[in-house]
């Protein structure tokens, strides 16, 4: 029997809901909106804010990554797709709260997918060409993005939840399957510290400081 793709656009679903919940929180887990005003009224300085809001997400990184790598092999089907979720929605906070620092509207469509197009590092002008926008050197710009109808919008972010999904679960599948328990852990977060790194570096170089017209 074919493929219907049914289960791929369940999972597909499941990682936008995450990083929805990331740009704007859910319960006790704040908005990417009031850890950028805390993180500026704590530092003042936008660079500093920003230094201080990736340090932060990259301990939460960490700590994903170890507690989900702890058990190994062993509890890779339960582990993964929690380290996919929780990584996810770390990620997309983290660069959403850089975008708000840098004074984008959050609620904008544009600005959120813009957001989202930073996770997936050289991925982006891949989506972005798929959905018929120019972007030269790769860069992501929201104000490229507002000239496109809702379901360009909505296909660059499902691109984005596909692309990311394959990326962690690259990863994860590579080094739950060499690790034992224990020191599955420290390898598990070093990995994710170091792919959130990498995503802070493209979301710090993309996410420019918004002009005022």
């Amino acid at each position: 029997m074919a493929n219907d793709g049914t289960g791929e656009s369940f999972v597909e679903s499941v990682v936008l809901r995450m990083l929805a919940i990331g740009i704007d929180g859910f319960g006790p887990f704040e908005s990417a909106q009031t850890v950028a005003t805390q993180a500026i009224s704590e530092h003042g300085n936008q660079e500093r804010a920003i230094a201080a809001v990736v340090s932060g997400h990259l301990r939460l990184a960490s700590a994903n990554g170890f507690a989900t790598g702890l058990g190994g092999l062993v509890t890779l089907v339960v582990a993964l797709p929690v380290n996919v979720i929780v990584f996810s929605t770390v990620a997309a906070r983290m660069a959403a709260a850089i975008a708000a620092i840098r004074g984008h509207d959050l609620d904008d469509p544009a600005t959120r997918t813009a957001v989202l197009l930073t996770l997936t590092g050289n991925r982006a002008s891949e989506l972005l060409t798929k959905a018929g926008v120019s972007a030269p050197g790769g860069r992501v710009t929201a104000s490229a993005l507002k000239r496109l109808p809702s379901s360009s919008l909505a296909f660059i972010n499902k691109g984005v939840a596909f692309r990311l999904l394959t990326r962690i679960l690259g990863r994860g599948i590579s080094r739950f399957g060499r690790l034992v328990p224990l020191a599955g852990g420290v390898v598990g977060a070093t990995i994710d510290r170091a792919l959130l790194r990498s995503i802070a570096r493209t979301a710090r170089k993309e996410l420019t400081v918004r002009s005022v017209s």
